[in-house]
C-alpha cells in the first residue's frame, strides 16, 4: 500500500490522534461570524481548523489574508474543505465539468496560500444521462482527480478525497466502491475518512480496516443512521467507543475533525475523553 500518513505533521506512528473542528457549524453565517469564532479557539484543544471554502464563506485573496494572520497569532493551522454545492467533477458537460473543475483548482491555490495541510474534496455524482451512457461517469470522475492531483502537486498540497453518503447518487460510497476506484487510479491519493457518512451505510468498522493506509484525515459527527445530521458527538446513534478503539488499531496519527453543527464544543470535549 502506497505510504501516505502523517499529512499533518506527524512523526511518531504510536502518537494519538489530534483534535481538529470544522467551521462547518456557522457556515449560514457570515465570514465576519466565522472569523469571530475562530478567535475564541482554544488552540490546546484544537489545533486544527477546517475551513469550508462555500457559500458565505467562500475564499479569495483578502479572506486568505485575514486567516493567515490569525493562525499565525493563534498558533492553529488549516486543513480546506473544496466547494461542494452544484459541483460534479464526473459531469457528462465538458464545458460544465471544466467550469467546476477550474472553481476546484482556485480552491487549492487558495489552500495553498493558506499554508493548508490538506484539501478535501468529494467525488462525482452520477447524472439523469447515467443510463445511456454507462461508465462514462466513472471514467470522467477518474480523469478530473487526476487532474486535481496533477495542479495540487504544482501547489505542493496535499489533496484528499472523502466518502460521501447515501441517499445522494455519489459515484463513490461503499467499501467496494472505493477499493476499485483506487485500484484504477493507482495514484498517490489519500482518503478523508467520514465516519458519519459511513454510518449511514454500517460500514464505519469495514472503512478503517480496509483503507487503513490510505486514512489521511477524519470527519466526526454523529447521526442517528437515516440522515447526514451532522449532530454532536454522542447525540445519535454511533458507537464512539468501538470507534475510536477501531482508529487507534490501525495507528491513526492525523487529525479527526469535528464536523458537528451543534453542541461542538461538547463534542471536542468528548473526543478529547475518548484519547486521553
Amino acid at each position: 500500500m502506497l505510504a501516505l500518513r502523517n499529512v499533518n505533521g506527524e512523526g511518531n506512528d504510536m502518537a494519538k490522534p489530534k483534535i481538529g473542528v470544522s467551521m462547518l457549524y456557522c457556515l449560514g453565517k457570515p465570514f465576519s461570524y466565522m472569523t469571530s469564532e475562530l478567535q475564541k479557539l482554544d488552540s490546546s484543544k484544537t489545533s486544527l481548523v477546517e475551513i469550508v471554502d462555500e457559500a458565505l464563506h467562500a475564499l479569495n485573496g483578502r479572506r486568505v489574508k485575514i486567516l493567515r494572520d490569525m493562525a499565525n497569532s493563534q498558533d492553529f493551522t488549516f486543513t480546506v474543505h473544496a466547494p461542494f454545492a452544484d459541483i460534479n467533477i464526473a459531469a457528462p458537460s465538458r464545458s460544465m465539468r471544466n467550469f467546476m473543475l477550474k472553481r476546484l483548482e482556485k480552491s487549492i491555490n487558495y489552500a495553498s496560500e493558506l499554508n493548508a495541510k490538506l484539501w478535501v474534496f468529494h467525488p462525482g455524482v452520477s447524472t439523469g444521462v447515467t443510463y445511456f451512457y454507462p461508465g462514462l461517469e466513472w471514467r470522467l470522475n477518474l480523469e478530473s482527480v487526476r487532474r486535481l492531483l496533477h495542479v495540487a502537486e504544482e501547489y505542493n498540497l496535499k489533496i484528499a478525497i472523502e466518502n460521501v453518503p447515501e441517499p445522494y447518487p455519489f459515484l463513490l460510497k461503499s467499501v467496494k466502491d472505493f477499493s476499485n476506484f483506487f485500484t484504477e487510479l493507482n495514484e498517490n491519493l489519500g482518503l478523508t475518512f467520514d465516519i458519519g457518512h459511513a454510518n449511514l451505510n454500517n460500514q464505519i468498522t469495514a472503512f478503517l480496516k480496509r483503507f487503513s493506509d490510505r486514512i489521511v484525515h477524519i470527519h466526526a459527527s454523529d447521526n442517528d443512521g437515516d440522515n447526514d445530521s451532522h449532530l454532536g458527538i454522542g447525540y445519535g446513534n454511533i458507537d464512539w467507543k468501538h470507534v475510536a478503539k477501531t482508529i487507534e488499531s490501525i495507528d491513526f496519527n492525523g487529525t479527526i475533525v469535528i464536523e458537528s453543527v451543534e453542541h461542538v464544543a461538547e463534542s471536542v470535549q468528548k473526543f478529547h475523553s475518548l484519547f486521553p
